[in-house]
């Protein structure tokens, strides 16, 4: 089963980007939509889709991936573009969900992310027979790998970033208070200035302006004792 659990906010600038993209492309080639799919849980969604007055297809709609016979299915599984130029002569086709919506027509990319997981698929429908010419197939590569590189970015700034960024502002808080800092005697956790427990002592170990004293912060407490656990002034929250 192919599922993308690495799920990001994708903001506004970019979304504007992607409008842009599926529309040029259903306006270029004359067709009436132009999609970007992607991956949530369990299922497959149309994130963006050209603005075109005879798009059936909206922002939110969409089907379980796993064997709904979709398109954009046979491209995410085989990570290879597909080339539908007439679902209603082609037998492995004539009778996919999208035929329902007069959709005949196909092509689509895959769409990775850094780590190689789907993230979806770029794609472009047509309700009459159509071949795509080579110049189209450039073009939406073109266009794919642009949507690649932003992903690229996001991926790395909030996918792989965040845990850089969190445990940075721990350590210049730290190097800010120049002073003592708590840690738990027995897991290790870093006490911040707000009563906060943070398992970061790898990165303080580091950093010579920090210089601790022991607590035992309130999960070790629970586990050693018990019964001290619930009281109001615990050896948690002293240092000793």
């Amino acid at each position: 089963m192919i599922r993308n659990d690495i799920q990001f906010f994708v903001p506004e600038t970019t979304l504007e980007n992607w409008q842009r993209v599926v529309d040029i492309l259903a306006k270029i080639i004359d067709i009436p939509a132009a999609l970007i799919m992607r991956l949530v849980d369990d299922n497959i969604e149309v994130f963006v889709a050209s603005k075109s007055p005879e798009n059936p297809y909206h922002p939110g709609d969409k089907e379980h991936f796993e064997n709904s016979g979709l398109y954009c299915e046979r491209v995410i599984k085989t990570r290879e573009r597909l080339l539908v130029p007439n679902a209603l002569s082609d037998i492995e086709w004539k009778n996919n969900p999208d035929i329902k919506l007069n959709m005949i027509s196909y092509l689509g990319f895959p769409i990775m992310l850094p780590d190689q997981k789907p993230f979806g698929t770029l794609c472009v429908l047509d309700s009459k027979e159509n071949t795509y010419s080579d110049t189209v197939i450039e073009l939406m590569m073109k266009f794919r790998d642009l949507v690649q590189s932003e992903l690229e970015l996001l991926y790395m700034n909030q996918v792989l970033g965040d845990k850089n960024k969190n445990l940075s502002d721990y350590l210049l808080e730290l190097q800010t208070l120049r002073g003592l800092v708590p840690i738990c005697a027995n897991c290790k956790s870093i006490r911040d200035k707000e009563g906060h427990w943070h398992p970061v002592e790898h990165y303080l170990v580091n950093n010579p302006q920090a210089r601790f004293s022991h607590g035992v912060c309130p999960d070790c407490m629970q586990k050693l004792y018990p019964e001290y656990a619930n009281t109001k002034n615990n050896i948690g929250d002293t240092d000793y």
